[in-house]
């Protein structure tokens, strides 16, 4: 648990102000005060920290709104919105090493790593009699689960990575300045990691759901590592199917409930959530719906973030899907103008109200500070993934029940003979359930880079700028399916090379 590396000395200074500055955001106990030094000698201070390392959740622009644009606004279920052009830029599948939220996301999910290992460092050494040797293991658990889970991020994102497994001081820039691991080296110790949650944690922590759905679970760690495994370059689908087993096993019962409840702002911590971001409200607050929400429901008037493409609302409309889009999409006239839903025609004096398409998994803007909240993880999302593993291992039959039952609590029929008559055609069925199914939810590019589809895909999407009446070139190339390393970690760290661009 000690032969660790270090990262930078830099990220060591935001730890301590985010150690030393972080809200008890969550309902958990047995939190109970904060720490203010860098002493975890006793119980409250070691809760504290690991209560600074979930609050990651909620201070990290990643994982509250950034996961989704890197997501569904690089692929083909979202347009850009807004006005940002660090935004248009991953619409436009055009993201430099400059890019600001690039950079930020690197920093931030590093620094959620950093706050994981003290947790991982300190917890052993804590010989407070009012720590238990059972919580104990299960603070440990909950440490390498949100390490792993941050790794998981960064390596989807930028491929192989600093592997960053201790915390130190040093300002040597031979300890600092550490070079990228493989991709597949990231993934080991990603599964390394889950596989020490597995044994640490329990499948639940008490009867409040709460409190089950706000930490790291075994579930939630058979559930990271099946998804692990079947992203990793090296997917072993067999180990999929292996650890989504342990999902099902699970003494949280996991299981699918009505999809409308999923996102109605009403059902949090319900049976199919695995793990979710515990956004309270108020001080607590979750800033993403006010950025994509219409005026109607967020009180202003400027052009919003993040709306469903076109192809995205033909997807749903072809396949009779109005369950999931209307859980997941709004529409509503507004006087902006857009560039795929509407331009101001030359003999319009006032631009005429405009019928555009809204975000609305996320539906109560409450000014800036909504209790809405994201899902990390749910079981129809590894539902859907068993579905896919049993296809590439030929089970295609049992493949297709399951992508049935998902079809079902949507009201839609089962799928066609000529979906279900091989497995590339079944793979190919499994892809588009996922994209109605999780749309808006942080997965389409991952799913189109699992699949192989990416490269083919963003190439043959035609949608139609608006401005010249000319389709997008989105110029897809295999290159383009990681991000740069941030410019700023290249001037820093020597060590570093540049992703292929």
């Amino acid at each position: 648990m000690k032969n660790f590396k270090a990262f930078n000395i830099s990220f060591l200074v935001l730890l301590a102000l985010s150690l030393s500055s972080c809200d008890n955001f969550l309902d958990l106990k047995p939190i109970s005060e904060e720490t203010t030094d860098n002493s975890y000698s006793n119980l409250d201070q070691i809760e504290a920290a690991l209560t600074g390392a979930y609050e990651s959740f909620q201070s990290s622009d990643f994982y509250v709104w950034d996961n989704i644009l890197y997501n569904d606004v690089r692929s083909d279920n979202h347009y850009a919105g807004g006005d940002n052009p660090e935004v248009f830029a991953m619409d436009a599948l055009a993201i430099n090493a400059t890019n600001s939220k690039v950079f930020n996301d690197w920093a931030s999910l590093y620094n959620a790593i950093l706050k994981a290992n003290t947790v991982l460092h300190y917890a052993p050494e804590v010989s407070d009699p009012k720590l238990t040797a059972e919580r104990q293991e299960q603070i440990l658990g909950e440490a390498f689960f949100l390490r792993s889970l941050h790794y998981f991020n960064l390596v989807k994102l930028f491929g192989g990575v600093p592997l960053v497994l201790e915390v130190t001081r040093s300002a040597d820039p031979s300890k600092v300045n550490l070079p990228r691991s493989t991709e597949e080296e990231v993934y080991d110790q990603i599964i390394a990691d889950l596989e020490m949650a597995i044994t640490l944690l329990p499948d639940v922590y008490g009867s409040d759901a709460s409190i089950n759905k706000a930490r790291a679970t075994r579930g939630a760690s058979y559930a990271l590592a099946a998804k692990a495994e079947a992203q990793r370059p090296s997917r072993n689908y067999q180990k999929v199917l292996e650890y989504i087993e342990g999902v099902e096993q699970s003494e949280a019962n996991y299981q699918l409930i009505d999809y409308p409840h999923l996102f109605d702002g009403n059902h949090y911590n319900n049976a199919e959530s695995i793990l979710e971001v515990q956004f309270l409200g108020g001080d607590e607050g979750n800033w993403e719906p006010q950025m994509n929400l219409p005026p109607s429901i967020s009180g202003d008037t400027w052009r919003k973030f993040v709306t469903p493409s076109k192809d995205l609302v033909a997807a749903y409309e072809d396949e009779g899907d109005h369950i999931r889009l209307n859980a997941g999409v709004l529409f509503e006239n507004v006087a902006w103008l857009d560039e795929f839903y509407g331009i101001e025609e030359p003999s319009v004096e006032v631009p005429q109200p405009n019928r555009v398409a809204f975000a609305y998994k996320r539906k109560n803007a409450a000014g800036w500070a909504s209790s809405d909240r994201q899902y990390i993880m749910r079981y129809g999302d590894i539902l859907l993934l068993k579905a896919e593993a049993l296809n590439a291992t030929g089970n295609t039959a049992a493949a297709a029940t399951i992508v049935n039952t998902v079809r079902a609590r949507v009201e839609l029929p089962e799928l066609g003979s000529e979906m279900t008559s091989g497995m590339e055609a079944m793979a190919a069925a499994i892809l588009k359930e996922r994209r109605l199914e999780l749309a808006h939810e942080g997965q389409r590019w991952d799913d189109l880079v699992r699949f192989g589809k990416a490269v083919e895909v963003m190439n043959n999407l035609v949608e139609i700028d608006l401005r010249t009446g000319q389709a997008v070139n989105y110029d897809m190339t295999v290159q383009k399916i990681l991000l740069p390393i941030p410019q700023q970690e290249l001037d820093r760290n020597p060590a570093l090379e540049q992703n292929p661009l």
